[in-house]
């Protein structure tokens, strides 16, 4: 299987995983089954938001409510989603999910977090041909190297569709549709994953340092700030630390 650059600096994302707030967990459940239907047997992602709102202690309760009000049975909702893109310091690609009930307020927001760092935001479908949804699972090795191989064995019996080792991570890859069924196969073999899940993956990296760099982590911050954004998606390869 093929080796590439795409762990490096996400294994630096996984020692410092993005916090997301309590309201972002359950707005993705919501929006899971209003997408799919409420059954996480049938639905993949609402399996997928269910498994990380459990990891992140949110109550069964709590998660069977944010079903039913996105299968409907609760009453509808109004939160529509909403993709932005553009194009931040240094030539990076940036994707924006957002979930909200207010689009004009939302792209206001956003707006205002490119512009303010020296990035712009553009049309869409601008930088969205960059990236390629696919199930990530990522394991650490470095106390065991030995291990790589047989993840690797599991996983391509498994359907996944590359492998890829740097600096003592492994980094299985597969289909979205996949990936659940992937997930379950290599834990059961014993393999536990540090981080597993369905991103926006891109082609290639561009390497980003200096001012630019700081002025990049600064607009990608501002922009997990904001109450309405799910998820933030760029191809930068940034140091591990900038100077302030």
């Amino acid at each position: 299987m093929g080796r590439g650059p795409s762990i490096e600096g996400r294994k630096n994302a996984t020692d410092a995983a993005k916090a997301k707030s309590f309201t972002k967990f359950i707005r993705e459940i919501n929006a899971a089954a209003r997408a799919g239907g409420g059954d996480p047997a049938g639905n993949s992602r609402l399996r997928l938001a269910i498994d990380k709102a459990h990891a992140a202690n949110v109550t069964k309760d709590t998660i069977e409510r944010a079903i039913k009000r996105g299968s409907g049975e609760l009453g509808a909702d109004q939160v529509q989603e909403i993709r932005y893109e553009g194009y931040g310091p240094g030539g990076v690609a940036v994707m924006v999910d957002c979930m909200t009930d207010n689009p004009t307020r939302t792209v206001a927001d956003v707006r205002h977090a490119f512009t303010k760092f020296g990035g712009n935001l553009g049309t869409s479908g601008s930088v969205a041909f960059q990236f390629t949804e696919t199930g990530e699972i990522i394991f650490d090795i470095r106390p065991n190297p030995a291990l790589e191989e047989e993840i690797m064995m599991v996983a391509v019996e498994a359907g996944a569709s590359d492998v890829q080792t740097e600096d003592g991570f492994t980094d299985v890859l597969v289909s979205p549709e996949n990936f659940q069924s992937l997930k379950s196969k290599l834990e059961a073999a014993g393999f536990q994953p540090i981080e597993a899940d369905v991103v926006m993956r891109p082609a290639n990296r561009i390497a980003v340092t200096g001012e630019a760099a700081e002025s990049l982590r600064k607009m990608l911050e501002k922009l997990e700030e904001l109450d309405d954004v799910q998820d933030v998606h760029h191809n930068a390869d940034l140091p591990v630390t900038v100077a302030s």
